[in-house]
């Protein structure tokens, strides 16, 4: 039995809803724009971990992953997030993208392998969110930095990036069936020139092409937020807009729908 209405719940994660439990469901502060409310219920999983088509079913409808827990936004009468996704076999890697991967490829070290935590990672972290002005919270430690990235109930990746053995940037991406979806990465403020960021997301796009998958979710797109419109930079991309996933046919977000 459901332990929780699903009046308006994602139509494309209904088949999941056995393995959810809700944990909260208040009005918030609004992490991504000032002065706004928010509404963005918080679930729990029934399993440990769930397993692929369950992720690209939750994928598919919006939800997002911090730590254990998942969550979508359900903010109305505000609509500025938008989950955000590409066809990996679509996408177009344009002049700077590929100058991006060329320095890359000349100066750093790029490895995928299974999250963990550390020191440095820890520094790195809190660095990144200093160095970026990414909210007045205190620094973290390990336990959070564990609890946040590497307690999981989906199967995770991480991106390690070096320069000259020397750790500078991190990025952790959930992997389902048909689809990769970004989760966090942070990096040395003082390596901005080699676009960590976007580095990271061209990687991620990279590793699901490589290994089959259709999908890379790229997170909330949000116009008036500078540290998440930058996504509207990979094309052709689909957000996903009042239920339905939709084709952006420009940057400035004119859509239509996929039908």
């Amino acid at each position: 039995m459901l332990s929780f209405p699903t009046d308006g719940f994602p139509s494309q994660s209904l088949g999941v809803v056995d393995r959810l439990i809700e944990v909260q469901d208040v009005p918030t502060e609004c992490p991504y724009i000032d002065g706004m409310s928010a509404r963005m219920p918080l679930f729990g999983t029934t399993v440990d971990e769930l397993v692929g088509e369950d992720i690209d079913a939750l994928l598919a409808g919006g939800f997002r992953r911090s730590g254990r827990y998942l969550y979508y936004t359900r903010c109305a009468p505000c609509h500025a997030c938008e989950p955000t996704r590409l066809d990996v076999s679509r996408f177009r890697r344009g002049a700077s993208f590929k100058r991006v991967l060329r320095r890359a490829e000349q100066d750093l070290s790029l490895t995928w392998q299974i999250p963990r935590v550390d020191q440095e990672r820890v520094d790195l972290y809190n660095e990144h969110r200093d160095g970026r002005g990414l909210g007045s919270s205190p620094p973290i430690d390990r336990l959070n930095y564990y609890h946040f990235l590497l307690d999981s109930c989906m199967p995770s990746l991480e991106l390690e990036i070096k320069k000259n053995g020397q750790l500078i940037g991190i990025s952790i991406m959930d992997v389902g069936a048909n689809s990769v979806s970004a989760v966090y990465t942070h990096f040395d403020p003082a390596a901005s020139r080699y676009s960590p960021g976007t580095l990271a997301v061209l990687k991620q796009i990279q590793w699901a092409a490589e290994h089959q998958r259709r999908w890379a979710y790229l997170g909330l797109y949000v116009s008036s937020n500078s540290h998440l419109n930058y996504k509207s930079r990979f094309e052709p991309q689909q957000r996903l807009i009042a239920g339905q996933w939709r084709d952006i046919l420009t940057p400035t977000g004119r859509a239509k729908s996929l039908g």
